[in-house]
């Protein structure tokens, strides 16, 4: 299969197949038989050379970066200064695990990813949700 993919040449993006020219064409009776006699996928073609780590975690602070933005928004509106720590472990927790997690569901919904693999990325949306509500309670102004 990689040496028939190697000479496709496919660019990096995502693909979807069977893939129809038109919206008509996916009411047609030829698309539902290439849907029926399959296969049909979704694959993500990443470029050639391997991963860059470095850059990976750089994007994955920047996210633990802005997920704790908005946490800091949601329970900085909600809350006031000296609320207690659990309050703020609350707030701050919620939004985090929804930030963490929520978005991968869909995944599982709309195009069939394993929930097995969506319920262990939400375990750990879970673990980070609470680490962040935990340094928000701690850190919170008194």
């Amino acid at each position: 299969m990689l040496d028939a993919l190697r000479s496709a040449a496919l660019p990096p993006g995502d693909y979807i197949l069977p893939r129809p020219a038109t919206r008509e064409a996916m009411r047609s009776p030829e698309f539902a038989g290439k849907l029926k006699r399959g296969p049909v996928l979704m694959m993500t073609v990443m470029a050639n050379g391997g991963f860059s780590m470095a850059r990976n975690m750089i994007s994955w602070f920047v996210y633990v970066c802005v997920v704790g933005i908005l946490s800091a928004y949601v329970a900085g509106r909600a809350l006031p200064v000296g609320a207690s720590y659990l309050h703020v472990f609350r707030f701050a927790g919620t939004t985090a695990f929804i930030a963490y997690s929520a978005a991968l569901w869909q995944m599982s919904i709309w195009y069939q990813r394993s929930w097995a693999l969506t319920i262990k990325a939400t375990i750990d949306g879970l673990i980070y949700g609470l680490l962040t509500a935990g340094v928000f309670g701690w850190l919170w102004p008194r």
